[in-house]
């Protein structure tokens, strides 16, 4: 779920799974969303009413009354739309299969983050899109008709020509069914790679411990994230990379953490078995500490020996992105970057430059393999940029 700060993105989310994924005592007191949010739902149809009245979320079609029938189960990542959270918005790209992007039919388009939203879709080549235009209750119908066509010039701009559009108002839950169908319709479910070793990005951790709680009561740390290929299983051991930092006289290094599955999870279920699609959560023996306050985001999980090597050090061929609203001087060697790839963020100095090739170091090391793509961020003025993007050699 993308798109600009206050267009409707919690709303809609809530709308079709039921959740108000802002949860956090700073987004609830600020009124906005500043870590990922992550709700699953299961899709349903009746089998007498129409379309697209016969979408729904309920057991029981609110229209008829009649039993639905499920279609397939999908998890809604809400990421968050203010510019100087961009990184997170960036992460949440990297582990998806398609994207709702959120327009408000009563500003005009685009607002700043629906232009970096999309470009950041358009960097991790994200084809799957649906438009949807909320608040249109604000608005008389030419005007909606007006921003509706803004919509599209700035998407004839773009490597997105012609996504469909669905008007909304979130609040109220109109034209919710609409949205589901065309998310059916829109956004498919890819065929996976089941056989290869699992891999699995690191979005969230928490530490699910209550104050109080007596020491054996105490479990261990959880994980969250998506699996983009293999399968996991609860017993299973595997490795998380890069891992711990360790400073050792005056050194920093990175430990690979080992671990078991203890338990396994999707929403409110709990599986023997985890495959691609949707967002799991990974119960395990680790020490709180460690997975508490995402303090592991950014890390991969997989089979012990078969992850990427983890590195300091990279090579990317720089793309810069054409932006009308900044001023993109050119790149200079020692100048900072952000580095945004698979749910990691790292800033990075570039040492050597030739041409749209750039040597850069890492603050953070990354374990990434060949060929992987990353948004790269730039400092304009006091906020960090997208400012195009890069691919791994």
């Amino acid at each position: 779920m993308f798109g600009h700060v206050d267009h409707g993105k919690t709303s809609i989310t809530q709308k079709l799974t039921g959740v108000w994924t802002d949860t956090h005592s700073e987004e609830i007191k600020r009124g906005i969303t500043i870590k990922l949010g992550y709700a699953d739902v299961l899709l349903r149809k009746c089998p007498k009413c129409p379309e697209p009245q016969c979408f729904t979320i309920e057991e029981k079609c609110p229209n008829c009354g009649a039993p639905s029938e499920p279609l397939r189960r999908i998890s809604i990542l809400d990421a968050p739309g203010h510019e100087t959270l961009m990184t997170t918005a960036i992460s949440a790209s990297n582990i998806i299969d398609g994207a709702i992007l959120v327009i408000a039919a009563n500003e005009k388009c685009p607002q700043p983050q629906t232009a970096e939203h999309l470009g950041i879709l358009e960097i991790m080549d994200i084809k799957n899109l649906v438009i949807v235009q909320n608040k249109v209750d604000l608005v008389k119908k030419d005007k909606a008709l007006q921003n509706q066509k803004e919509i599209r010039d700035f998407l004839s701009t773009t490597k997105i020509k012609d996504p469909p559009i669905v008007p909304v108002v979130a609040n109220h839950g109109v034209n919710i069914d609409a949205l589901i169908g065309q998310i059916q319709a829109s956004i498919p479910t890819p065929a996976r790679n089941l056989d290869a070793p699992p891999r699995l990005y690191i979005a969230r951790s928490f530490d699910v411990n209550k104050p109080g709680t007596s020491i054996k009561g105490l479990v261990g740390g959880v994980v969250g994230g998506s699996l983009i290929q293999g399968r996991i299983k609860v017993g299973d051991e595997l490795e998380i990379r890069p891992g711990i930092k360790i400073v050792d006289k005056g050194k920093e290094s990175f430990k690979p953490i080992i671990f078991k599955v203890n338990s396994l999870g999707t929403g409110k279920e709990k599986l023997e078995e985890a495959i691609p699609g949707g967002l799991i959560a990974i119960g395990t023996k680790l020490d709180p500490a460690l997975t508490k306050s995402d303090g592991l985001v950014g890390n991969l999980i997989g089979k012990p020996g078969t992850l990427p090597e983890v590195t300091s050090s990279i090579e990317i061929d720089f793309h810069k992105m054409e932006r009308a609203d900044m001023d993109m001087t050119p790149i200079k060697p020692d100048e900072p970057l952000v580095l945004s790839v698979g749910t990691s963020t790292s800033i990075a100095f570039i040492e050597k430059m030739k041409k749209s090739r750039l040597s850069l170091k890492l603050k953070r090391p990354l374990c990434v393999g060949p060929g992987a793509k990353l948004a790269v961020s730039r400092r304009i003025g006091q906020r960090w940029r997208l400012a195009g993007h890069g691919e791994l050699k």
